[in-house]
């Protein structure tokens, strides 16, 4: 079999969506609106969770890491996007190309596992309240936040490098709007099979395993939510948590569906852009308007910017 040898890609096209010529100027201001309003969102509740004392809790402090997390994983892709959709080259170059998918992936499964991990946090609370505040104390809920970053970015490493050394034959043309695997590994003249047994088992561990997770905490979290006998308590308690299962709800839905099988469709880059863009987007008014501790810092905050003008 004759040897292809992939340090001579210099660079790959991105398709994105020319396919839909005609309405890019309309997707360009669409995603643009998006990503502001999720940098300027979640922007907001880092500030204030940083500046209100009240906030200064575990759970709140996986909040501000999740919005700064989101705010990098948007901007990995979104900016990228919005250069192709209002340019006619959109071209990328070979380390470039895999630069981009090492931190996206690796800001991706970050999320993965902090969310996995904010769910353990409510789990706890609710399960052990009396334990809780000595276990859960600031040192040492500052060292378990790193733990996500550390798994995201050492686990996407060997995907990165193993699809970086494939063979690519031409054309050089990526049907979607960045670099992923599997739009990648199917221009790609030859794939091993160990390549895609890697790549899967990833896939599998880094969106599969973290939501299998979250679901038997939150399966459990109901079984206890039941058995409180006042409805107020019952209220109270699943208020904490119903934010949060419906970022991962929204982010898994779409994630689960592009990243476990190996192979991408076309309509993979439609399904990204729900958890790149739209996703993130909400992600603020969900934490905003769902959450009552925020809700009203937010309204103070609001209210004393209305009196000074």
């Amino acid at each position: 079999m004759e040897e292809f040898n992939s340090t001579t890609v210099n660079r790959f096209t991105l398709l994105s969506f020319t396919n839909l010529h005609q309405f890019q100027i309309l997707m360009f201001i669409l995603v643009l609106f998006t990503y502001i309003i999720c940098i300027v969102g979640n922007s907001a509740i880092i500030a204030i969770i940083q500046a209100e004392p009240c906030l200064q809790t575990p759970m709140y402090l996986y909040i501000s890491t999740f919005s700064a997390l989101e705010i990098m994983f948007v901007s990995s892709t979104i900016p990228n996007l919005l250069i192709n959709l209002v340019s006619k080259g959109s071209k990328i170059s070979f380390i470039g190309c895999f630069t981009q998918l090492y931190f996206f992936n690796s800001l991706g499964v970050t999320e993965c596992h902090l969310l996995a991990l904010m769910v353990f946090d409510r789990h706890y609370a609710i399960n052990n309240p009396l334990h809780y505040s000595a276990i859960m104390n600031s040192q040492f809920c500052s060292r378990l936040v790193v733990l996500p970053w550390v798994i995201g970015f050492f686990i996407v490493l060997a995907p990165t490098i193993m699809t970086a050394r494939l063979p690519f034959c031409g054309p050089h043309e990526i049907n979607h709007f960045f670099c992923d695997f599997a739009p990648l590994q199917s221009i790609a003249c030859s794939i091993p099979f160990f390549v895609i047994v890697i790549t899967s088992s990833a896939a599998f561990v880094d969106v599969v395993v973290p939501f299998i997770v979250i679901l038997g905490f939150y399966i459990h979290i109901i079984i206890t939510i039941s058995k409180i006998r006042s409805e107020e308590g019952k209220k109270k308690a699943f208020s904490t948590c119903s934010s949060h299962l419906i970022v991962a709800s929204l982010f898994y839905g779409t994630a689960t569906i592009v990243y476990v099988k190996p192979k991408g469709s076309q309509y993979d880059k439609f399904l990204a852009l729900m958890y790149i863009a739209v996703t993130p987007f909400i992600n603020p008014f969900i934490y905003t308007f769902r959450n009552r501790d925020v809700e009203t810092v937010f309204r103070r905050y609001m209210e004393s910017l209305l009196k000074k003008q």
